[in-house]
């Protein structure tokens, strides 16, 4: 199982490595198959040691440059990074990421080997259009992405469960994640979506389901080490 914890424009440098420490003091009962990953903010970064991967939230597709405001390469070297989220639906409604952008970013940090966990979603009003409109806009995000890349994860986030407390149902992730596994040719399929520790047994026994992308319930170690040990 895959477990994912987005910080997003939370936590500090002294507050990360607080959590580190305290991740690494519980992380040493948990099932070796498991895979944990950590998405820090940039200013955060840093060559964390455990087991875990630490991963970026956003990169500029570049090695270096007249980019203010971003990050490259030659930074993500600095801490030997090598994962990064791309397409979060935050990312693309509120910074205007299109999907040709998106693709557009895909494609660099492929080129240069990343692990890249890739985002899409669907708003609360397509989702109310039926199944078939979601299917329709979530397989539209896959436009110029190479879902054979081999250090590819899909992570579904239904947007309108995102920070909302609300998380879909059992049988939307399930009915979702089972088209989406057909469309991505297996690829490990995260949900995302208000998971919690109240939560995370019964959407990670949902077939189709190889993990979790978790935002708000992972700011805190405790929290988050409770998913991942559950």
């Amino acid at each position: 199982m895959i477990f994912a914890a987005n910080f997003k424009t939370n936590h500090t440098r002294k507050s990360t490595e607080l959590y580190i420490r305290e991740l690494n003091e519980k992380l040493g009962t948990k099932n070796p198959e498991d895979k944990i990953y950590i998405f820090p903010p940039s200013t955060a970064l840093n060559a964390y040691e455990g087991d875990f991967t630490v991963g970026v939230q956003n990169a500029y597709a570049t090695q270096n440059g007249a980019y203010t405001g971003e990050i490259g390469l030659e930074q993500l070297d600095e801490f030997g990074i090598k994962t990064i989220l791309i397409g979060h639906s935050e990312r693309r409604e509120h910074m205007g990421e299109s999907q040709e952008k998106v693709a557009t970013k895909f494609t660099f940090f492929r080129e240069q080997g990343f692990e890249i966990i890739y985002c899409i979603g669907e708003p609360l009003y397509i989702r109310e259009k039926g199944f078939e409109a979601v299917m329709q806009y979530l397989l539209a995000q896959f436009d110029g992405i190479d879902i054979m890349y081999e250090n590819i994860i899909i992570a579904y986030e239904p947007i309108w469960a995102i920070g909302t407390g609300r998380s879909a149902t059992v049988e939307e992730i399930s009915t979702t994640h089972r088209a989406l596994k057909k469309a991505i040719n297996d690829k490990p399929l995260l949900y995302g979506g208000s998971a919690k520790p109240a939560n995370i047994k019964e959407i990670t026994s949902i077939a189709g389901v190889d993990g979790v992308l978790v935002g708000s319930a992972s700011l805190d170690a405790e929290s988050f080490s409770e998913m991942i040990l559950s």
